[in-house]
């Protein structure tokens, strides 16, 4: 494939300047083993927070350097949970270090939220907890990849979460039909992207074009960019952080005909806690069921066994086995069969053998009464 571009730029948001506070979001962008890799992260605000600046730089560092390191084991686990517990393990490892270093109460001291893309070859890996937002650029347009992750009061999730390896979404994918991947903070999300109707605004797509011209010429753009409407656009602005993969020699959208404006999600009628509730009597009654069916007795085998009733027709089960998985389990069953007709050959040769002795044993036996 064509030579990738990566480029990452963070700026201090107003609100923060002016509170004296330091900028707690953090980006890196880095190219190693092959690996072309983007993550940003975004320091709790919040007044118990107090080294989330540090956390946000150390999960930063953290992930991209297992992502550089280890894309192929974590790329190639298909346990997908698993891959999960690694990532958060990987962010608490380096957090433990300022933990002692700092002599810190908490690990929530150093909370953060995360997002990363990594690319290798033809694969793809993005990784997102927390709000921001990921955005695939493509031929035909821009759009989400992973949406901003907050709760209905307006909290969002963090690496240092209780079971924060539920929240982390993982998106395994390739790079066809990419152009670009667009990652932010909610510094830069709340500019250029509409939650109520999935919409990413055309300027990203301008955005991630800056890196035709380099890494260097794409950072230097963007700052200015975010320094002209995003950052000085308000007194309240929060940090921001944008990153950008960029693919070289693929073609990007046009963006006179890219959608501004889209109609809102609509709102659902039940929420989800509430479609727990009414799930819940039939899932205990399912689990009682599974749990005491160990206590009865096996089916007894049939020829239909075999089979899969649906309606009037059976149709034979199916065998989830890889290609060479099956060539070997015919060339196991050929042998099986001859196998099989080779037993029974010597079996019958040894019973015709067993009725000549008999025939044989008789016609003596007559003879000798006879000749007596």
């Amino acid at each position: 494939m064509d030579k990738i571009t990566v480029s990452a730029v963070t700026l201090m948001g107003q609100k923060h300047k002016n509170r004296g506070v330091p900028c707690e979001d953090f980006s890196v962008a880095v190219q190693n083993n092959g690996v072309s890799c983007v993550v940003v992260a975004d320091g709790a605000g919040s007044k118990q927070y107090t080294h989330a600046k540090y956390g946000s730089k150390a999960c930063c560092e953290a992930i991209s350097m297992l992502l550089t390191e280890y894309f192929d084991a974590l790329y190639n686990e298909n346990r997908e949970a698993a891959v999960r517990s690694v990532v958060i393990a990987t962010v608490h490892v380096a957090f433990s270090k300022l933990i002692e270093h700092f002599k810190l109460d908490t690990l929530d001291r150093l909370s953060c939220t995360l997002l990363f893309c990594a690319v290798k070859d033809r694969r793809v890996l993005i990784g997102h907890i927390g709000d921001g937002l990921i955005a695939g650029v493509s031929p035909s347009g821009v759009r989400p990849i992973t949406m901003p992750q907050n709760d209905a009061a307006g909290h969002t999730y963090f690496v240092t979460a209780p079971h924060a390896a539920d929240y982390l979404r993982l998106v395994k994918t390739t790079v066809d039909d990419l152009h670009g991947v667009a990652l932010m903070t909610d510094g830069v999300q709340d500019s250029v992207y509409d939650e109520n109707a999935g919409l990413v605004k055309p300027v990203v797509v301008r955005m991630v074009e800056t890196c035709a011209n380099g890494r260097e010429q794409s950072e230097k753009e963007i700052k200015s960019i975010l320094e002209q409407y995003v950052v000085g656009a308000s007194n309240n602005s929060d940090d921001s952080s944008f990153g950008i993969v960029y693919f070289d020699g693929t073609n990007a959208p046009d963006s006179s005909k890219l959608s501004k404006n889209a109609d809102r999600f609509p709102k659902s009628e039940i929420t989800f806690k509430e479609l727990q509730e009414q799930m819940l009597p039939e899932v205990k009654k399912a689990k009682q069921i599974i749990t005491d069916c160990a206590s009865n007795p096996a089916p007894k085998m049939t020829p239909v066994d075999d089979e899969v009733n649906t309606g009037n027709e059976f149709h034979p089960k199916t065998s989830y086995v890889k290609k060479d998985e099956n060539e070997s389990s015919a060339k196991e069953t050929e042998m099986k069969i001859d196998s099989n007709k080779k037993k029974d050959s010597s079996v019958l040769l040894k019973a015709v053998a067993l009725l000549e002795l008999i025939a044989i044993i008789l016609l003596l036996i007559k003879i000798f009464i006879l000749g007596g």
